[in-house]
């Protein structure tokens, strides 16, 4: 009796420590590995809309409307339409945001609307602008100011769109630059056919693609409130 009671104890001794060796060791103090999970407090981020008292703002014979800015987390939005000057690729080309002493030159441009002048009526663009400021930014005075609007001239509005109001401006300046648009490979190309004795051709380039023959300077400003 006594044999079987020392060898059923030694059974349960063996069966033990072969259950204690396939059971997970856990060390004092520390508690098993868990996914972590990154918390966004999206609460803090500022969210306001304000419609604008003065929307419209007309400058260079090109009217400017925001009727309205909002703030969403770290962007400042800006809904704006202008009227076009003729039938280019106009766009916003120089804007800025001021908050706080804070100015703010870098922004984005989504098209919201395209509508083409026709029949005497000017055409309209509606973008979005997106200036980047932080989550903390005190947006209770803050002003956006579009500086000038430029197109990208598509192939062929040189001779047909630009090429006469350069040639005018050169007259009235009294610059002997002559313009005229030639075949090249089966295309009008603008080219410049004179220039005075004293300029060089590079000279004459700047003068002739100067911005100011591609764009409508401002500016128009607009004042808001989106404090919280």
């Amino acid at each position: 009796m006594k044999k079987l009671i020392l060898l059923l104890s030694v059974f349960l001794t063996a069966c033990n420590l072969f259950a204690n060796e396939n059971q997970p060791t856990v060390l004092p103090g520390l508690l098993p590995m868990a996914t972590a999970t990154a918390y966004i407090d999206t609460a803090s981020y500022p969210t306001a809309q304000v419609e604008l008292a003065v929307p419209n703002q007309t400058a260079s014979g090109i009217e400017v409307r925001m009727e309205r800015a909002s703030v969403e987390g770290k962007n400042v939005n800006a809904d704006v339409c202008f009227t076009l000057p003729d039938t280019s690729d106009w766009g916003v080309s120089s804007a800025s945001l001021t908050y706080g002493g804070v100015l703010v030159q870098e922004y984005g441009t989504t098209l919201v609307s395209l509508q083409e002048p026709a029949n005497g009526v000017p055409g309209l663009r509606c973008d979005t602008l997106t200036f980047l400021v932080p989550p903390d930014a005190d947006l209770s005075n803050t002003t956006i100011v579009i500086d000038a609007i430029a197109a990208t001239p598509r192939e062929g509005e040189y001779c047909s769109v630009y090429m006469p109001k350069i040639q005018q401006a050169m007259l009235e300046r009294s610059i002997g630059i002559t313009l005229d648009c030639v075949d090249v490979n089966g295309a009008l190309t603008m080219q410049i056919m004179s220039i005075p004795s004293d300029m060089t051709q590079t000279q004459a380039e700047e003068i002739v693609y100067s911005p100011e023959f591609y764009s409508v300077q401002g500016p128009w400003i607009f004042s808001f409130n989106l404090a919280q």
